[in-house]
């Protein structure tokens, strides 16, 4: 009787061989993410650098203003550091705290480019008129800048998980099991947009709280559509209907009816939903607290200033909660990891068991 080869002696099946991704070494994909991050922010902050130069252009101008070049050349020396940041985390690829640096920089990224995330309500021209019309070169920069985030956020987990040692695809978690999907997150995001979406629906149905000017608020006619004065007139407010979607979409992330809807359209909408309303809800926020303190003379467009920091600032409250209940959707909704074999774990009441 022929004896049997031992298990380390026998070919590997073909369907067990690893890929091609999986062949690739943990510095070649670090060094990728961190090359191509490197890149970018060579690239913005040189074009902020000619913008500074040659006056406001490619889309740099603060806010499409003739501001001089301080918002450019800061942008020049902020982004010229990230490529130092990326170039010491390719030199120094187990140095831990490069990669918590990195995440500065991809709040930064943010920050610059949130308006391109609220772009998409462009969409409800038919709600507004007399509009500004759309400044593409801005538009197309902050699009870059949002571009940055994503580099700079691979960046820093290919780091920090090269660092510590784990698979650079899946981090080493395994999937999340169904109780921890972030419930509690979803219920702050929730929260976090009630006093907006109660105050404008209010102000819809006559109330003038937190308003100081003539007129109705809430509502222009001079950039107001027809229809969405109609709406207006009848309690709708069709910013405090966006905001119940927002809700519902921090609750789909949270709760077990949110399993049945599909996965990738979630994710898309909570992380882009976190990254423009985080930034923007704290610049909105410390907007009100300096015309709160008398710190600073601001226009406030015939608001008083808590409801800047109670109404507005609640959306970057919202921001960071949906960031988080996004966070642990992607992890609950992950699937086994083909990189690192990387399996859920197995319960008693799956096996069966009592």
């Amino acid at each position: 009787m022929t004896p049997k080869r031992p298990l380390a002696d026998r070919p590997t099946p073909r369907a067990a061989r690893p890929s091609r991704s999986d062949r690739l070494s943990r510095s070649d994909l670090r060094s990728r993410a961190g090359r191509a991050a490197l890149v970018w922010s060579l690239v913005y902050a040189t074009g902020a650098a000619l913008a500074a130069l040659t006056g406001p252009a490619f889309g740099y101008a603060l806010l499409a203003k003739e501001t001089g070049a301080a918002a450019e050349t800061a942008a020049a020396a902020l982004y010229g550091a990230a490529a130092v940041l990326g170039h010491a985390m390719l030199r120094r690829p187990h140095a831990k705290r490069l990669s918590t640096a990195a995440w500065v920089v991809v709040a930064l990224c943010l920050a610059s480019g949130f308006a391109a995330l609220l772009s998409p309500l462009h969409l409800l021209f038919f709600l507004s008129r007399n509009q500004p019309a759309i400044d593409w070169a801005a538009l197309a920069n902050q699009s870059l800048a949002v571009l940055g985030a994503v580099l700079w956020g691979y960046a820093a987990l290919a780091h920090r998980r090269g660092a510590h040692g784990t698979c650079l695809h899946c981090g080493g978690h395994t999937p999340a099991p169904e109780a921890h999907r972030g419930t509690r997150a979803g219920l702050i995001a929730a929260a976090a947009l009630v006093p907006y979406a109660a105050l404008k629906t209010a102000w819809a149905l006559g109330a003038t709280l937190g308003f100081t000017g003539v007129g109705r608020p809430g509502v222009d006619p001079e950039y107001t559509s027809d229809l969405g004065i109609l709406l207006y007139d009848h309690g709708v407010d069709v910013t405090a209907v966006l905001a119940v979607l927002g809700m519902v979409l921090a609750l789909a992330l949270t709760r077990p009816w949110g399993r049945r809807l599909p996965r990738l359209p979630l994710l898309a909408l909570g992380w882009a939903g976190a990254g423009a309303l985080a930034p923007f809800g704290a610049f909105l926020a410390a907007t009100g607290v300096l015309a709160w303190t008398g710190s600073a003379d601001l226009d406030l467009a015939d608001h008083a200033p808590w409801v800047f920091v109670v109404a507005y600032g609640g959306f970057s409250c919202y921001g960071l909660a949906l960031g988080r209940a996004t966070l642990l959707y992607q992890r609950a909704a992950r699937r086994a990891c083909d990189h690192c074999r990387s399996r859920p774990r197995v319960t008693s009441a799956r096996r069966g068991g009592g």
